[in-house]
């Protein structure tokens, strides 16, 4: 059977929130997508998925990675912290489980806060020099694929995001930034497969980047549902 990839979903005035590029993206790699929505029990579902996209929101507010907020208020976007506080624990299950995990915009910054990370509240208020990360196309330099994975070294990418990584979260690495030394790319280390990418690759998917991204996923995720399924039917005797 294919693997089972849950894709989480905001929620407003009543609906869930989700883009179906996800979904597309999850079932052209070959995984079979299943919608997530904000609920009490994010530890039952890593028993029963078999791979995680966290997908894109709005902003994460400073108090979640301990600072103050710095920039001024009509600058940020909040999340609803219902949600923040439900990716928060699916993303520490899943990472007890090694379950493999894709985590797109809001994604990659959540998982770089859940490490311990920092955010820039908004780049080019705080940065200077900074490109302009809220629309439109921008070069990104690759340094380390995780894996090892050989593929170029300069990609074009979409962007829609106006925070970012400042400080890099423990037992996180760089694999990719921009040429304003926006951080683009992170993975986890000693992990099979966890990644964050703050462009959205589900937009792009004719992009080698962005389909090996969902690949590798899918990939990893299969062999997550094999070992479940050895587990599963034990030892013969």
């Amino acid at each position: 059977m294919k693997p089972l990839i849950g894709i989480t979903a905001g929620h407003e005035g009543g609906s869930l929130c989700l883009r179906y590029d996800y979904v597309s993206a999850i079932e052209n790699s070959g995984g079979i997508p299943v919608a997530l929505p904000v609920f009490k029990g994010p530890a039952d579902l890593c028993g029963n998925i078999d791979g995680l996209l966290f997908t894109g929101g709005a902003d994460i507010m400073a108090d979640y990675y301990g600072r103050r907020p710095f920039v001024p208020e009509e600058y940020i976007k909040p999340e609803k912290r219902e949600r923040i506080e439900f990716e928060i624990g699916l993303m520490r299950e899943s990472i007890l489980k090694k379950v493999p995990i894709l985590a797109v915009c809001f994604g990659m910054q959540l998982l770089n806060v859940y490490h311990g990370g920092t955010l820039f509240e908004d780049i080019n208020y705080q940065l200077a020099n900074a490109g302009d990360h809220r629309r439109g196309l921008h070069e990104i330099n690759i340094v380390d694929l995780p894996g090892g994975t050989a593929l170029k070294k300069r990609y074009t990418v979409n962007s829609s995001h106006h925070q970012a990584v400042m400080d890099v979260g423990e037992a996180l690495s760089v694999f990719a930034s921009a040429d304003d030394g926006i951080v683009e790319g992170i993975f986890k280390r000693d992990y099979n497969f966890c990644v964050g990418v703050q462009w959205h690759p589900e937009r792009i998917f004719y992009d080698p980047l962005s389909v090996w991204l969902f690949d590798a996923l899918i990939d990893a995720a299969s062999g997550t549902r094999r070992d479940r399924g050895r587990q599963t039917i034990g030892p013969a005797g």
